[in-house]
């Protein structure tokens, strides 16, 4: 019985110290650390001789360690919330964004094409180098330069070329007859790569009226609402 005495003794000393360490005890367990001292003190001296109280005395040190864990959990689990990276919105793509059904749709073969002398005969050297038929530069962007046939598609026609992205017409071409369009790449490895040559539905935005300036070009492409987009098609 002494023995159970002193093992008694020593952890009210223990439960004494979590307690006064867990400010957030009574709101897991129910249990305020001070009723739960004072039962250890007064109840288990009095009663540490019957084998129940032993067994009430080891339950409630089980309740403790319960809520320890319980308590530490919670800590954990508030912490991984508060240092998690941010969570990265995933932004639709453009094709998702917009109900394209509502333009018309014309089918044509597309292929791609670059401002270097396999696809134009003319030189970084040459004076009309990347320099279109209405007079802008070609240029990939969220508004892509595109060639078409002008008496299909004018100058200025802004196009919605699935898999590329907008393109605008601003250039023609003597082979480029009919329902046909060039798509302007940078390079011709992205030519091969990004594209080659496709037969697929275009999106009418809006019919030229057989202009186009650098000016027009710019603020299309520095339209706000566009800027999401950019890194899909630039």
């Amino acid at each position: 019985m002494i023995l159970i005495k002193k093992w008694a003794k020593r952890a009210m000393m223990s439960v004494l110290f979590i307690a006064a360490l867990l400010t957030t005890f009574h709101s897991i367990s129910g249990v305020e650390a001070k009723q739960f001292a004072e039962y250890v003190n007064e109840d288990l001296s009095l009663k540490a001789n019957k084998e129940e109280d032993w067994f009430t005395f080891n339950h409630a040190l089980k309740t403790v360690g319960v809520a320890f864990k319980q308590l530490r959990e919670a800590v954990s689990s508030e912490s991984k919330i508060s240092s998690s990276t941010a969570v990265v919105e995933e932004i639709p793509s453009l094709e998702e964004s917009v109900d394209w059904t509502q333009y018309s749709a014309k089918e044509v073969v597309a292929t791609g094409y670059t401002a270097y002398f396999e696809s134009t005969g003319k030189n970084p050297d040459h004076p009309e180098f990347g320099i279109t038929y209405s007079g802008v530069k070609v240029k990939r962007d969220l508004y892509s330069t595109v060639a078409a046939d002008l008496n299909v598609f004018p100058i200025g026609t802004i196009l919605f070329i699935p898999g590329y992205g907008y393109g605008v017409v601003a250039d023609k071409g003597g082979a480029i007859k009919g329902n046909k369009l060039d798509l302007y790449y940078e390079t011709v490895d992205d030519v091969y790569n990004l594209w080659g040559k496709k037969t697929l539905d275009v999106y009418i935005i809006s019919m030229g009226d057989g202009t186009l300036t650098e000016d027009q070009l710019t603020e299309l492409n520095e339209n706000e609402s566009m800027q999401v987009f950019r890194q899909q098609y630039n």
